[in-house]
């Protein structure tokens, strides 16, 4: 069985492509809509809300299926920017908390918060904290799963959905995982699992009896993580492989930015936000330019960068500067941050903005 000592959080956005269109278009909510790809064009639905849902309407169907399940569909084109950028706004909070942070897609990820010394190193607290947050910042919500291993963190996470949270203690595991079904089990597909129940295996329980000798009789090199994860062991750490090229930080301000000066005189208190999670990096990186962030109040977004750019208080002002002559609207977002080198010595430029 697991150990104590690992504490994994699961994030799972609640249908993040659907959240994000309700957000940015209130008419669409409490009505069944769904992002996908025209009907007419075999089309599929990429995600759904939860009105949707309640016809039968899924993710990967087709569009013209779902518009029969649901005749009063709306389908929606997708805006991939808009889902990516709101994704980088939750994997910025992640880093608040720890650098083992491993994404598995736009809208959901993996952390470890083991050595994380906020809310006394509690796990719960911690995730309860990344809920709220990502729901200030970005007007969406996301559920999330605690426990001490991957397998049961992203169980856990859908449990409670949406807008939900599942802890599984190291003392609930055994009980927890004695009568969860096979099919939620990592790994196990629809194949896998009409097998299993062909063989009169449905829980995990029935898995254990089962014995690993007939697992591997029939499910070959599955039937050792099989029956791991049936006696709740899974020891995969997140993995961090992807080299950070970017560090930055962001705030939606609750009422908008009219001009420049209001805009420039933001920087400062952007900056210190920023000097904290360099602060992190230590001495692994260094820094290769500098860049700002626009979200005007349009929701339309602008970046302007410099290679080379030191990013000192005068730098951003020049930027943010340039990125506000590209459209005369109030602001609803400002983000600072620097482009990073993996080498140190690929640049003279210090991890400190305040040297």
């Amino acid at each position: 069985m697991n150990g104590p000592s690992r504490k994994i959080i699961h994030i799972d956005a609640d249908c993040f492509f659907a959240a994000i269109e309700m957000r940015d278009d209130p008419s669409l909510k409490g009505v069944p809509m769904a992002v996908g790809g025209s009907s007419d064009r075999r089309g599929v639905i990429a995600t759904c809300n939860y009105e949707a849902r309640a016809f039968g309407v899924r993710s990967a169907m087709s569009s013209a299926l779902a518009l029969r399940k649901c005749p009063p569909l709306i389908l929606v084109k997708p805006r991939f920017e808009a889902y990516r950028e709101a994704s980088l706004v939750m994997r910025e909070i992640f880093s608040d908390y720890t650098d083992l942070i491993e994404p598995l897609s736009l809208d959901e990820a993996y952390l470890d918060v083991t050595a994380c010394q906020q809310y006394n190193g509690s796990a719960t607290l911690i995730a309860e904290d990344i809920r709220a947050r990502i729901e200030a910042a970005l007007d969406i919500t996301v559920s999330a799963g605690v426990s001490n291993s991957k397998f049961l963190a992203k169980i856990a996470s859908d449990w409670n959905k949406p807008n939900g949270i599942c802890v599984i203690r190291p003392d609930q595991v055994e009980q927890f995982v004695l009568q969860l079904p096979v099919a939620k089990i990592h790994g196990v597909g629809k194949v896998t699992a009409q097998k299993l129940h062909d063989l009169g295996i449905n829980t995990c329980m029935d898995v254990r009896s089962a014995g690993l000798e007939l697992l591997q009789q029939h499910f070959g090199d599955f039937a050792q993580r099989l029956f791991d994860y049936a006696h709740g062991i899974d020891q995969r750490p997140v993995n961090t492989e992807r080299v950070r090229k970017s560090v930055s930080c962001e705030h939606t301000y609750a009422e908008d930015l009219v001009n420049g000066p209001d805009c420039e005189a933001k920087i400062p208190e952007l900056m210190q936000d920023l000097q904290r999670r360099l602060d992190r990096l230590k001495d692994e990186y260094g820094i290769k330019g500098a860049f700002v962030k626009v979200k005007f109040a349009d929701f339309t977004s602008t970046t302007v960068e410099r290679a080379g750019s030191r990013p000192s208080e005068e730098d951003y002002r020049l930027l943010m500067q340039e990125a506000l002559a590209r459209k005369a609207l109030p602001v609803r977002l400002l983000g600072l941050g620097v482009r990073l080198a993996d080498d140190p010595a690929d640049s003279d430029l210090q991890l400190s903005l305040f040297q």
